[in-house]
């Protein structure tokens, strides 16, 4: 078994068939000389054919093919062993991809022997609901006719999609799944899947067997000493995430495990769960508000004066009763007989309901009854025509025991991620830095007192638990929501150009206007490709003009021509360019901020591929571009990146002074420039960072302002920080 040693930094690679296995080796010794502790590796096993990120894992018996197989996962750990390097690899119990069904999987036997498959049990199908046959809804409208059945090849064709026949069958009709149009797939699917992602199946690793079965070369990964720690995908998705963890743990024999868990600001990760903490969405989002000025909200909230909550609260209705309105059925199913035996309507209406007041991702039940009470107290508030209905359905979903308790547990998340993260988040644009996974834009600034405060409780509870400041998820990467994060500062100023670039490139949707030049000014000079494909992107997930399946021919050529307004019209280029002179700068100061913070605060940092030499990346799959590490090698050597130098300053640190990260004390500031530091000690390391740096420079800088260290003496922070907005120090050299 692999030893319980706990990274002390990681850093993210995204492999592909480009940057495979091998091509992450060969770049372990720059990784290396960076200071990075641990490398973290995107999902290793067999993924669909052509599959970009991974996480559509189809085959788990062995290590995809396509990203260097097995052979490419010996020699990178070979090669991080010899570094004394560890490898936390990303896995995906919750779902299996089935866009490209293959012989010899589960999907394809489900597919051709139906409920006698040996594989029917491992899916969570409900076979009932489809009357005794999987529904696929992959066929286009009006395209019936492409579908072809080829009996001598005992196969079903609709266009590339390939499906086995039933042994003996000759007709579609005998077969054990129905090939039914897309737009079923919402209301009527009877399977459940990824969120609403009909190519991504889930899988019930809950049974012994499931998990057996999914986890053998993850096993083996551990009995041989490739593999250190693990990352575990989506957890939420899971019918029992702390009785997965604790079977993981058996596993892996105690060995560091990460979650990718999204906390809801105030809620806490289960204390009893068997994990080191989250991936640290919960670290990025306080990190982004103590780096934003408060006095930025009340001119800003009136460019977009939306009720956050009462938004979320309606995209999330939507999602209930559209794009996963066969979820919410599947539970009104499963309640039990009396409950069921009620108008079925009603009952959808109230279960929906519920689910789009359910204030966090989802329950544990016992665990998080109280969210429930809360889901169910909003629900009658908001619809007294449901007081019946919610009065039968609340000890039915209250009670672990109930299956549709726990279905609803699995459903809930699922609706909180579509209806907020991915349509919400586009539709507000007060300010978009804080329109981010793992926090909630209505919190639009945190106190440094209030900072440090959960920073003492994580260095208490969750000391081990991942800081991440940019991910492949993330909609903004750190350096985009950094420079967008200045406006807070200059608000007036931010509020007089949109109106004009609206008049320069008007836009049916002042909102989403908003939100779009947020993004120009956030990731500028990026090339007019990416943001027609991130305009395309938001727009549609944004789904209030135009959307994925109706899209608005003339709401969207608007936008595009917006959008080419950025490149070809010199008046909006000349007005982007004032904005940007302005918060370039502070933009920069921000993002060293926010780096020495995620690097230095209490938990385990992880720098996603990239960032250490400044990155502006919107969202997937922008955010997954390649990494020139030649540049990134030479310029380590060369020492000319401040963010790569500060990078590795503290990585080192990390690494091999560990006896300096073992307790956290806050630094106060004092003077005319006070509230513009933020500054601990972490038990001989210094860290202190500029915030809102913007005001600061306008006031003239530091002045006389000064820190007093844990030793009691002051020191100007002019001197602590020279001509740097982010440093850490070692006690050692302030004495």
């Amino acid at each position: 078994m692999t030893s319980h040693r706990v990274p002390r930094s990681t850093y993210r690679l995204q492999l592909t068939s480009d940057f495979d296995l091998f091509e992450a080796a060969r770049r372990l010794p720059y990784l290396h000389d960076l200071g990075v502790d641990w490398v973290y590796l995107s999902p290793l096993l067999a993924a669909e054919p052509g599959s970009e990120h991974g996480y559509d894992v189809a085959v788990h018996s062995r290590e995809d093919p396509e990203r260097g197989g097995s052979t490419g996962l010996e020699v990178l750990a070979s090669v991080a062993h010899g570094l004394d390097m560890g490898v936390l690899v990303d896995i995906v119990p919750n779902h299996v991809g089935v866009a490209a069904p293959r012989p010899a999987t589960w999907w394809w036997d489900v597919l051709e022997h139906g409920r006698g498959s040996r594989f029917a049990s491992y899916f969570d199908i409900d076979w009932d609901a489809g009357g005794g046959r999987l529904l696929l809804p992959v066929v286009g409208d009006d395209d019936e006719s492409s579908i072809e059945v080829l009996p001598d090849e005992r196969a079903v064709l609709y266009h590339e999609l390939r499906l086995p026949m039933t042994p003996g069958s000759r007709t579609l009709a005998e077969q054990h799944y129905e090939l039914v149009s897309w737009r079923r797939g919402d209301s009527e699917l009877n399977y459940r899947r990824f969120f609403t992602v009909t190519t991504l199946a889930g899988v019930r690793v809950e049974e012994p067997e499931v998990f057996e079965e999914s986890h053998r070369e993850i096993r083996r990964w551990f009995e041989v000493g490739l593999v250190d720690g693990l990352r575990v995908d989506h957890p939420d998705g899971l019918r029992d995430p702390a009785d997965y963890l604790d079977r993981l743990a058996k596993l892996t024999d105690g060995s560091y495990v990460v979650v990718e868990k999204i906390l809801e600001p105030g809620e806490s990760l289960p204390a009893t769960w068997a994990t080191a903490g989250t991936t640290g969405y919960d670290v990025l989002a306080l990190v982004d508000r103590v780096l934003t000025d408060p006095a930025g909200e009340e001119v800003l909230g009136a460019l977009d004066p939306t009720d956050f909550p009462a938004l979320a609260h309606d995209t999330k209705r939507e999602v209930a009763d559209v794009s996963l309105q066969a979820e919410v059925r599947r539970i009104v199913r499963e309640l039990p007989g009396p409950v069921r035996d009620a108008d079925q309507e009603v009952l959808r209406d109230a279960v929906a309901e519920v689910v789009a007041c359910f204030p966090v991702y989802r329950s544990y039940l016992p665990l998080g009854v109280e969210h429930l009470v809360l889901a169910f107290a909003t629900a009658r508030a908001r619809r007294p025509d449901l007081l019946p209905a919610l009065d039968v359905l609340e000890p039915v979903l209250s009670d672990p025991g109930q299956p549709a308790a726990l279905r609803f547990q699995q459903t809930s998340g699922m609706v909180m991620a579509k209806g907020v993260e991915d349509c919400a988040f586009y539709r507000y644009s007060r300010l978009t830095s804080l329109n981010e996974v793992g926090g909630d834009p209505a919190v639009f600034s945190l106190p440094v007192d209030e900072f440090h405060a959960a920073m003492a409780r994580r260095q208490a509870e969750w000391p081990d638990g991942m800081n991440a400041l940019s991910t492949h998820d993330t909609k903004r990467s750190e350096d985009v929501r950094a420079r967008i994060a200045v406006l807070a500062e200059l608000p007036s100023s931010w509020a007089e150009s949109l109106q004009v670039l609206l008049r320069q490139a008007p836009l049916p949707d002042a909102a989403f206007a908003n939100l779009l030049w947020q993004a120009v000014i956030g990731a500028w000079p990026l090339s007019r490709e990416r943001l027609h494909a991130y305009a395309e992107k938001a727009m549609r997930e944004a789904g209030d003009h135009t959307s994925w399946t109706d899209p608005d021919a003339a709401y969207e050529a608007a936008v595009h021509a917006a959008v080419d307004a950025a490149y070809d019209d010199e008046k909006v280029g000349r007005t982007l360019a004032e904005v940007l002179r302005a918060v370039e700068a502070p933009g920069r100061s921000n993002s060293l901020s926010a780096k020495l913070l995620s690097l230095t605060l209490p938990g385990v940092p992880d720098v996603y591929q990239g960032s250490e030499l400044g990155d502006l990346s919107l969202v997937d799959p922008d955010n997954r571009r390649p990494v020139d590490f030649d540049k990134a090698e030479a310029g380590l050597a060369a020492g000319d990146n401040p963010k790569q130098v500060l990078t590795a300053r503290a990585l080192h640190l990390r690494r091999d002074r560990p006896e300096l990260f073992t307790s956290y004390t806050p630094l106060r500031a004092d003077g005319e420039a006070a509230d513009h530091a933020l500054a601990f000690d972490r038990g001989g390391a210094v860290t202190v960072v500029t915030r809102l740096p913007y005001g600061l420079a306008r006031r003239g800088g530091w002045g006389e302002t000064t820190l007093t260290l844990s030793d009691g003496k002051a020191r100007r922070l002019a001197d602590l920080l020279g001509d740097q907005p982010a440093v850490v120090l070692l006690s050692e050299e302030l004495r």
